[in-house]
């Protein structure tokens, strides 16, 4: 979708949208947003981190999910002069040279990623008042890389229900913190299994119990993420959180990789890793030397791609379907 195709969309008859949800868990599903939400959102953020009217702004994410639409919306709602360029892992490219930076600019792990790869791109990071990273986890080593930027760039919380996010945390400079700041309006509570409840009336008609294993500070407002009830591997009775696994192997392992389960009569499930590298005897010792004794994988397993979903985040069920495939 372009950016006019979104604008007449927008500007048309109808008072909702429909979005899809990313499909990182499951199959993509469509859903019907009410503009006026939509605008909601797009204000908070922007209250939140104090643009203004005539601020500059980059659109560089597809316009075909939320995050891509919200940045549109942002522009529209409060008056900032938007940017648009392709999506792709390079989105400052076209920029370098240039003296002045974006006041707010939206995008993904792996472009911010890419960008630092390129010192002049680098450099237009660097220069961007608020920079937004959505769609995925911000690893530690990103995090390390970002936390002398001179200005602010955020990991932020959030999903397509919630019309992209409702919580930020800095990154950046002093006020770096491991906690997610819900923004005006919004509050969060733990449910089910220590998973994160999001109450944002504004945004969404009903309190929101999502599978995000999370914990409250002690003030009761901010919270942190410690992985998806879905992503706990229970292997002979051993609870196993795949997001823990990656942390833990980040540190050690440059070439993509995945962890991910197959069915195993014995234990019930086990734990696999998919890699990108030939070199398996290499990433079976880094797991022995630096994982617990049961959270070592059972199998590894070199694939050709790592599979991700069309936003760019780790594609769990098909994965699975790999692993499940090689196992068998």
């Amino acid at each position: 979708m372009t950016l006019s195709e979104f604008s007449a969309e927008w500007h048309d008859e109808s008072d909702r949208i429909l979005v899809h949800t990313s499909g990182s868990t499951g199959t993509p599903k469509p859903l019907w947003v009410e503009k006026r939400r939509m605008e909601t959102s797009a204000r908070m953020t922007c209250d939140f981190l104090g643009l203004r009217e005539g601020d500059t702004a980059l659109l560089c994410m597809p316009l075909d999910f939320i995050a891509g639409k919200m940045m549109a919306v942002r522009a529209w709602v409060r008056g900032l002069r938007l940017t648009a360029v392709e999506p792709s892992s390079h989105p400052l490219c076209e920029f370098i040279g240039k003296e002045d930076g974006f006041d707010f600019v939206a995008m993904v792990p792996y472009q911010v990623a890419c960008s630092l790869q390129v010192e002049e791109e680098r450099e237009q990071l660097r220069r961007i008042r608020h920079l937004i990273i959505g769609g995925g986890a911000v690893d530690e080593a990103l995090e390390r890389e970002l936390r002398s930027f001179p200005n602010a760039v955020w990991s932020t919380y959030g999903m397509t229900e919630t019309l992209s996010h409702v919580a930020l945390r800095r990154l950046s400079g002093t006020e770096a913190s491991d906690w997610y700041t819900p923004m005006e309006g919004v509050s969060v509570s733990l449910g089910d299994e220590e998973c994160l409840r999001i109450d944002a009336p504004a945004l969404c008609g009903e309190v929101l119990q999502t599978n995000d294993i999370a914990t409250l500070h002690p003030d009761g407002r901010r919270f942190r993420i410690l992985g998806r009830r879905d992503n706990v591997i229970c292997s002979g009775g051993i609870k196993i959180q795949i997001e823990e696994v990656e942390r833990l192997l980040r540190p050690h392992l440059n070439t993509p990789y995945l962890i991910t389960r197959a069915r195993e009569s014995r234990l019930g499930e086990t734990v696999v890793l998919l890699t990108e590298s030939h070199d398996l005897a290499l990433v079976e010792s880094v797991c022995e030397r630096v994982l617990p004794k049961y959270w070592k994988p059972r199998y590894f397993i070199t694939v050709d791609e790592i599979p991700l979903t069309a936003t760019g985040k780790p594609d769990r069920n098909g994965a699975e379907k790999l692993a499940s495939q090689s196992v068998l």
